[in-house]
């Protein structure tokens, strides 16, 4: 079981973890268990969060996991209304992929009069968005559009440019539900240019695409719509006990 409450650490210290996305919009509570239940078995860690997310259902799903797993928690917030104290730690998103400056910055001033209440651990994120061959959620919330997976020159300037700016963490992300997940070839730019961990996420479908993510240096390949269809078949078979066997389980 990798250490609660360090995330950032983790980071460093381990290598090839992995991260299960879960939209608060689309696991009800109720499936809490289920979704425990088929994990797959190398998974480190979970994330909350999505692009819209109503009301209160973040804190209620983490409270729920929490309440259930020794699993961490990290939140991923897509807007600063995400938050829930009862997490691990937080992803502080700065949108550097975009110009939009509520994602910048905005985002992130509305939610420290929330998170100086709670003893969460806030990672300072460089969040990239990178183009996976689809219009996503977070483009069309964000307002922005992401990077060209041709242009590696300037994603690498990006992530350098994080890393100079304070930030503990690269988030190379191609998009929920992404055609095509990021290009190995720029992990492992990315991943040599700079010396804070990198994670990448969307589009990560098969075994060889999440073993290709640790081979070119993320230290964490994170999971959400594939996971998210096989609950789905779990669920459609009358919530039988299955334990699932993905394609994209932990390479040994």
């Amino acid at each position: 079981m990798v250490k609660q409450n360090n995330f950032l650490k983790d980071l460093r210290l381990n290598r090839n973890l992995l991260g299960i996305l879960v939209d608060p919009d689309k696991l009800p509570l109720e499936d809490v268990g289920l979704l425990l239940q088929n994990l797959p078995e190398n998974t480190t860690h979970l994330l909350v969060g999505g692009s819209t997310v109503e009301n209160d259902k973040t804190q209620l799903l983490v409270k729920a996991i929490k309440a259930a797993s020794m699993l961490p928690v990290i939140i991923f917030p897509g807007d600063y209304s995400q938050i829930a104290p009862q997490a691990d730690a937080l992803l502080f998103l700065s949108l550097l992929s975009g110009r939009n400056p509520e994602y910048l910055i905005g985002q992130q001033i509305k939610a420290v009069k929330y998170l100086q209440k709670t003893k969460l651990e806030v990672i300072p994120t460089g969040y990239i968005l990178i183009d996976g061959g689809k219009t996503t959620a977070v483009e069309k919330v964000s307002q922005t559009k992401p990077m060209p997976q041709e242009n590696c020159k300037a994603i690498v300037e990006t992530a350098l440019t994080a890393e100079y700016l304070g930030k503990t963490l690269i988030y190379l992300e191609a998009g929920s539900g992404a055609k095509n997940c990021v290009n190995p070839t720029i992990v492992k730019a990315v991943a040599e240019a700079v010396k804070i961990p990198v994670i990448v996420g969307g589009g990560i479908k098969t075994q060889e695409q999440l073993a290709a993510v640790y081979k070119a240096g993320g230290k964490m390949a994170v999971i959400g719509t594939a996971f998210e269809n096989d609950l789905k078949t779990v669920k459609n078979k009358n919530n039988e006990n299955i334990c699932r066997t993905y394609t994209y389980s932990h390479p040994r």
